[in-house]
């Protein structure tokens, strides 16, 4: 089987990669061996790695094809099946898709486990709808599934990212009156509700440091590791729990360290807000702690310089952990400074954010596609000056072969279209084809 064609496709279903299958009376009498060629599982168990495939992909918009197809196929889902669907969806954040892969499965006779349902809830959590997380509690007790600790931790996060303090505090009346104690997951939705709460309480500073503290404190909550269900669908507890640092919690190398959980939370609550004052208390806990920070860390406190507007500060954060002797650099600490140095387009962080790129390239690390994408959308931005930020971008892309996502294409040829450039000029030309080729295929009425 050529298991890994449907992989090699951009933004385009199963069914217009291969063909759909029996609609056609061509389908219909197709040889044995047309068939073979045009199909691409045969039962579900070639199935159930298909959708591990386009999940390890990110391309989880083809689960519900792939889904379809089984299902045309007469190829009867399994629990783990469903299981595999259900956290793709939740890893590309499609709440519809995740419901009806649930329709699908109850009517199917298999009723959600417990595992499932937390994921549903983070889902929503994910998804910032708090109201449907709720539900979906009600539901576990309808078709009486007894919800865990970890479903509430799960409820508790959820509501913290809607920003519902008033729920956050709720469940946690709830969980001590069970004579059950908080766990880091939990102090951390505290700091995330404070962070998302429409306005930012006057007490949220105070609030911060009172939570980063109490945390430290012993607590009879059940244990943190993550249960066997959850490894063998590859949800980490900062995934499950929406945690900041779930896109790394499965990168090696000291980028973020399991014992500094509460920190990143709060950290990363204060370079969103730019609370310069906090974070710099924050750091002064840590250090009292005995611990140092980590990659996540370092990025937050940059983060929080530079969006405040302080590039002084924001490179000397990154200056010192480079010669701080700790783990290895990873590339999201040059690019934290390069979009941070950028912002406002002023000469001094521009010439940063250009010296910080040459340095990343001259030390070996490169940019994915994603972080390649997202910089040269910010730099296509540039109003003035020479475009240097955003040509370098493209050509550090470009030399690996890499190609930008449509909006940021689209915006960096909108760029040089602005600018004095000859017509016949090398590099408008090549940008303007891969344009219009990207716009045929994901440009205004595209799907």
């Amino acid at each position: 089987m050529s298991l890994l064609k449907l992989l090699t496709g951009h933004h385009r279903s199963l069914a217009q990669h291969f063909g759909r299958r029996y609609f056609s009376s061509a389908a219909a009498a197709a040889s044995t061996e047309e068939y073979a060629k045009r199909n691409y599982a045969n039962n579900v168990s070639e199935y159930n790695t298909v959708i591990d495939s386009i999940t390890a992909q990110r391309r989880h918009f083809l689960l519900r094809d792939v889904y379809e197809d089984m299902v045309l196929d007469g190829v009867q889902p399994t629990r783990d099946t469903f299981h595999s669907l259900i956290a793709g969806t939740m890893k590309g954040a499609r709440l519809q898709d995740a419901f009806f892969f649930t329709d699908e499965m109850k009517s199917m006779g298999l009723v959600p486990d417990v595992t499932l349902y937390n994921i549903l809830i983070s889902l929503c959590g994910k998804c910032h709808n708090s109201d449907q997380a709720i539900r979906v509690l009600e539901d576990m007790k309808i078709f009486e599934v007894k919800p865990m600790v970890q479903s509430y931790v799960c409820l508790l996060n959820a509501c913290a990212a809607a920003g519902r303090l008033d729920r956050v505090y709720a469940i946690i009346r709830d969980m001590t009156a069970a004579g059950l104690g908080l766990n880091k997951y939990c102090y951390a939705g505290l700091i995330t509700a404070y962070k998302n709460k429409t306005p930012v309480p006057e007490d949220f500073a105070s609030k911060i440091i009172e939570f980063v503290e109490r945390s430290k404190e012993w607590t009879s909550v059940e244990s943190s590791s993550v249960s066997a269900d959850n490894m063998m669908m590859g949800v980490s507890l900062e995934e499950l729990y929406n945690m900041p640092t779930a896109d790394y919690a499965h990168r090696r190398g000291g980028f973020i360290s399991n014992q500094l959980t509460i920190y990143h939370v709060a950290f990363h609550a204060c370079a969103d807000l730019k609370n310069v004052k906090l974070m710099e208390t924050l750091s002064e806990m840590l250090q009292k702690d005995g611990k140092v920070p980590d990659i996540f860390i370092t990025m937050q406190i940059m983060r929080c310089y530079l969006h405040s507007g302080d590039l002084d500060n924001g490179l000397k954060a990154f200056e010192d952990y480079m010669n701080s002797g700790r783990s290895a650099p990873a590339a999201e600490l040059f690019v934290t400074l390069v979009e941070g140095a950028m912002i406002g387009y002023t000469p001094k962080g521009m010439q940063i954010a250009q010296d910080t790129l040459v340095n990343m390239n001259s030390r070996g690390f490169f940019l994915s596609p994603k972080m390649g994408s997202d910089l040269l959308l910010q730099a296509a931005g540039e109003k003035t000056g020479g475009y240097t930020i955003a040509n370098l971008i493209w050509d550090m892309m470009q030399t690996r072969r890499m190609t930008p996502t449509f909006p940021a294409v689209q915006a960096y040829y909108n760029g040089l279209k602005t600018r004095e450039i000859p017509a016949d000029d090398p590099r408008l030309l090549q940008v303007t084809r891969i344009y219009q080729n990207l716009r045929e295929r994901f440009g205004p009425g595209r799907s």
